[in-house]
């Protein structure tokens, strides 16, 4: 069975890029969020196998995204998405418990690593 990921990214473009690297790899997408409320809403209704969570998002940023989503289920699996030049909030990310990070622009090789990593 398709493992389920659920993409949260406030941009479109950003989303749709990833869901085509993990639609041609065999995985299935949950769903899409544009904040970290909206992501939190939909982890707790789709209950995904992944989470890949964009860091800097209005209303609610990635990281307390990645905090809640924590606090309701300690199994969630999470890969932060960062730009450049973002590694002390990747460090955050982390110390919250993510898995794994991806850097944008992105490379489908990295993304599926990371996203193999997580799933082992």
């Amino acid at each position: 069975m398709a493992k389920r990921v659920l993409i949260v990214d406030d941009a479109v473009f950003m989303r749709m890029k990833l869901k085509n690297i993990l639609e041609a790899n065999g995985y299935e997408v949950a769903g899409e969020a544009q904040n970290g409320q909206e992501a939190f809403d939909l982890y707790q209704a789709t209950k995904p196998d992944l989470v890949t969570m964009d860091i800097t998002m209005p209303e609610v940023d990635g990281i307390d995204a990645l905090k809640m989503i924590k606090g309701a289920d300690a199994s969630a699996r999470v890969v932060m998405c960062s730009a450049m030049g973002q590694q002390g909030m990747v460090m955050d990310a982390i110390r919250s418990g993510a898995v794994d990070f991806i850097v944008k622009p992105f490379d489908t090789d990295r993304v599926i690593k990371a996203l193999e990593k997580a799933l082992a």
